[in-house]
């Protein structure tokens, strides 16, 4: 039986140029990046510098603005600790309800002793936030408004772009978590308005243990560690650098096949969620029903434009009635050869009931019972037929046992 890969929202499969392109830097490029006198350093920071234009360039950002972090947790909480951390005279963060666990966790440390306080914006069923909602939630201590391009639970693609000129005309910095976002859609800057924006690698066919922060010209930001001069001062410790070649790899071929592959998995992922509510009574879609159509380089303008908020390309979100354990669900798709998942890979078991789901009005049963499909470069049309065939005749054997 094959083997089918249905968690890209987890973590992706390397492209095969992206092995090639660790292996080789392992083998020739050992060297550290800092020491420019010798020739294996100054090997090495060609290497650095050429990842970093590529990365740069899947966002549209200038090299000198991309700083490479450890992971998508490091990058986010970098920047909500470090850009509060350079105005002291204001006390106040805002964040939609269902953001990452990396950046709830990090305003939960800044609020945790009083000094700062924090507003969650509501979302609505489909995971939207409104940015009038936002606008309302802002004040004059707010420092900093942190906001995911797109959930990586429910799909939903937020509208940065009108967020941030919201932000903009009060004068405040705006974060964008762009890590379930980046390499599936156009994520352009730019275009977007953002200061910071956090990417990571494994999200878009790179290695895992790589991410990076942009960080807008002209911004300041408190660094995360103490340590040396690595990243132009920035974010001391030495560079991953076998793994910084790989994630500029994967940047390359991600932002040259973005648009092609946004459209092909829009297809694999429409045809899988209708299937499956076809095939299985009782399935009910989380998060929006429309893939990313029309959406531009920074998602809808707005959820009235667009008729109601659209998701990511291949993101399959859904619970079944009469299936309240996710986890046996999971553990009963992998023994018919599937991997999927049920929310963030960085929560499990330590959050059962994602804030993500009961934050857009689902039970906690509900919640507890959802799944979530992700496909990504590597998912075909046959792996969608498998899915359709297998996935249908798993729900009901389970269903049979929880019964009893």
């Amino acid at each position: 039986m094959e083997r089918i890969y249905a968690d890209d929202a987890s973590a992706t499969p390397l492209y095969p140029e992206v092995t090639v392109a660790m292996q080789d830097a392992a083998a020739l490029a050992w060297g550290t990046a800092s020491a420019l006198e010798y020739r294996e350093g100054r090997a090495a920071a060609h290497l650095l510098e050429r990842a970093r234009q590529e990365v740069a360039a899947l966002i549209n950002a200038r090299p000198e603005e991309v700083y490479f972090t450890s992971n998508g947790t490091e990058a986010n909480n970098w920047a909500v600790k470090g850009l509060a951390a350079t105005q002291p005279d204001k006390r106040h963060l805002v964040i939609p309800a269902i953001e990452h666990i990396s950046v709830l966790n990090a305003v939960k440390r800044l609020t945790q002793f009083g000094t700062m306080r924090s507003t969650l914006v509501p979302v609505n069923a489909q995971g939207l936030v409104e940015p009038a909602a936002v606008e309302a939630a802002l004040t004059g201590e707010t420092a900093l408004v942190s906001v995911q391009l797109a959930n990586n639970e429910l799909g939903t693609i937020q509208p940065v772009a009108e967020l941030a000129a919201r932000a903009k005309r009060q004068g405040l910095l705006i974060h964008a978590d762009a890590v379930a976002a980046a390499g599936r859609i156009p994520v352009d800057v730019r275009q977007l308005g953002v200061d910071a924006l956090s990417v990571a690698a494994n999200q878009f066919g790179g290695p895992s243990g790589v991410g990076a922060l942009y960080i807008r010209e002209g911004v300041r930001i408190q660094p995360l560690f103490d340590g040396g001069t690595q990243e132009q001062g920035r974010r001391a410790g030495g560079e991953n650098l076998v793994g910084i070649v790989g994630a500029g790899a994967a940047a390359a071929r991600a932002g040259r096949d973005v648009v092609t592959e946004r459209q092909r998995r829009r297809v694999l992922g429409d045809r899988l969620l209708n299937g499956l509510q076809e095939r299985i009574d009782g399935a009910h879609a989380t998060g929006p029903t429309l893939q990313a159509r029309r959406a531009g380089p920074w998602g809808p303008a707005s959820a009235s434009e667009q008729g109601g908020a659209e998701r990511l390309p291949g993101h399959v979100s859904l619970w079944v009635d009469g299936v309240e354990d996710s986890e046996a669900l999971l553990r009963a798709l992998d023994l018919a050869g599937i991997a999927a998942s049920n929310g963030s890979a960085c929560s499990s078991k330590a959050m059962k009931t994602s804030h993500v789901l009961k934050a857009v009005g689902l039970t906690e049963a509900q919640a507890e019972g959802a799944v979530i499909f992700s496909l990504g470069w590597a998912t075909t049309e046959q792996d969608v037929d498998g899915l359709l065939e297998r996935v249908p005749k798993v729900v009901a054997q389970l269903r049979q046992v929880l019964a009893k």
